[in-house]
């Protein structure tokens, strides 16, 4: 899929490998969208990937002397479902990085890398552009900082140039006048894109409406303002009569698209169904209802501390620890990290199921976090601490999940069961007695062809019994 792999260590390096080889390389953080488009033949001519994972300041999230919110490049979307700055002050958007993927895919996926990617359904780009959001790109030449509403040019299309990275993300963050909410409609309470999505962002002086900031996802090409909506609701009370004329407005501004998971008919109506029930809730003052205190995030995430230096690949060897044990690697450099497991290391137990991210047969522990091998490049795990489903048992005494699991016979088929294993085992070492719902939230990224999950879900109840 890539010929070249470099292991970067500052943004410096970054814009001078990007000015010198433009369109054939691409920068990589999370790679949940950027490996399935190499390898679905969408990123044509690009033979070089730069990781910036270990950008250590590019992870952070701060607010400014001006109120204002920054968001680096590596912050993921399970950064901002759980930190408690974007809780208070910018609850749409946790609230949509919550809705997304599921806790392997959002322990990888990056704000920055899903605002890159520009498709209309990618759930964070909403509410980041109702709240008035700014991306700044950096070059050889300087850098940018261009609004978000004017980053977009089309479909998958932004202004961004083949030598320039986002590296930061920044908006005002809500005042205390001001409520939020995120409403997504999908096809599954998890792992599913959006068919349409909403955010809303109103500011209140007693209870009239002072200003409104409404935006649309999944409906046109590019995510735009429900314009009239927001100029109907200034100098308005949220009455019932008031929300179903702003909800009606809403579609009106909207011009939905047809594909194969909805009608632009069906878009049309939803539009109106969920603004007026997203303005309902922040009447109510229940935007948050459904949204966990605590996110399960299937991350006990380590300090890694080996020093790190810029790192070429295959020119280097990949250096990794894979369930305790050191390993050296001249071979695997261009495949993902579960064709690497499986095929190089010759660690079987982790299973290809969708080889796109959706089963969570493949999940791995990196770093100390569950994420699904097959949207990891390879090279990532160099210098890092990978654990396998073989890497659980203890010698020859079983992990308490995998014991459990035999006992309740939630095994089926077997071969999904490596990931549920994976996932289950993160879970209790995050959080050693979870109630039913945060089992249920933990394995969100996991199918089971075998529709089995009441055994599973007691199988690690039981665990956590074992480990209290």
């Amino acid at each position: 899929m890539w010929h070249e792999y470099i292991n970067a260590t500052s943004t410096d390096e970054v814009i001078q490998i990007l000015a010198e080889k433009r369109e054939r390389a691409r920068v990589i953080a999370g790679g949940t969208d950027l490996i399935l488009e190499l390898e679905r033949g969408l990123r044509k001519g690009v033979d070089t990937l730069i990781d910036v994972t270990r950008i250590s300041q590019l992870k952070n999230i701060y607010l400014d002397e001006d109120d204002v919110i920054h968001l680096g490049a590596l912050v993921t979307h399970n950064d901002c479902a759980s930190d408690s700055l974007i809780r208070k002050r910018a609850y749409p958007l946790s609230r949509a990085a919550w809705e997304v993927g599921a806790p392997q895919i959002r322990n990888r996926g990056t704000i920055a890398g899903n605002l890159i990617t520009g498709s209309p359904a990618n759930d964070t780009i909403t509410p980041l552009m109702a709240l008035g959001a700014r991306v700044r790109l950096l070059s050889k030449n300087g850098e940018r900082t261009i609004p978000l509403k004017e980053f977009y040019t089309g479909v998958r299309k932004t202004v961004m140039q083949p030598d320039e990275m986002l590296v930061d993300i920044s908006f005002p963050a809500m005042t205390k006048s001001q409520r939020g909410a995120f409403i997504k409609l999908a096809l599954r309470r998890a792992q599913a894109i959006s068919l349409v999505d909403v955010a809303l962002l109103l500011d209140f002086k007693a209870d009239t409406v002072k200003s409104a900031s409404i935006t649309l996802g999944a409906v046109t090409p590019i995510i735009a303002h429900a314009e009239k909506a927001e100029k109907f609701l200034v100098g308005k009370k949220l009455t019932d009569k008031n929300i179903l004329q702003a909800a009606e407005l809403a579609v009106e501004s909207a011009t939905p698209i047809d594909d194969v998971r909805g009608s632009a008919s069906y878009r049309r109506e939803m539009v109106k169904v969920i603004t007026k029930r997203g303005l309902t809730m922040i009447r109510d003052e229940k935007q948050e209802s459904g949204m966990p205190k605590k996110p399960i995030l299937l991350d006990t995430q380590t300090v890694n501390d080996r020093p790190q230096t810029i790192s070429e690949f295959p020119k280097s060897a990949i250096e990794t620890t894979i369930n305790n044990k050191k390993y050296s690697f001249t071979s695997g450099h261009e495949k993902t990290l579960l064709r690497f497991l499986r095929e190089d290391a010759n660690l079987t137990g982790t299973k290809e199921g969708c080889a796109e991210g959706e089963c969570g047969a493949c999940t791995v522990f990196l770093d100390g976090q569950a994420v699904m091998s097959c949207l990891v490049p390879a090279p990532r795990a160099h210098h890092a601490e990978i654990i396998t489903v073989e890497g659980l048992a203890d010698g020859k005494e079983l992990h308490p999940v995998q014991e459990k699991f035999i006992e309740h016979a939630a095994v089926q088929c077997g071969y999904c069961i490596p990931g549920f294993i994976m996932s289950g085992a993160k879970l209790l070492q995050e959080k050693p007695n979870p109630t039913k719902e945060e089992i249920e939230q933990a394995i969100t990224g996991n199918l089971c062809r075998c529709t089995g999950y009441y055994k599973i879900v007691d199988a690690i109840k039981d665990a956590s019994k074992m480990k209290e």
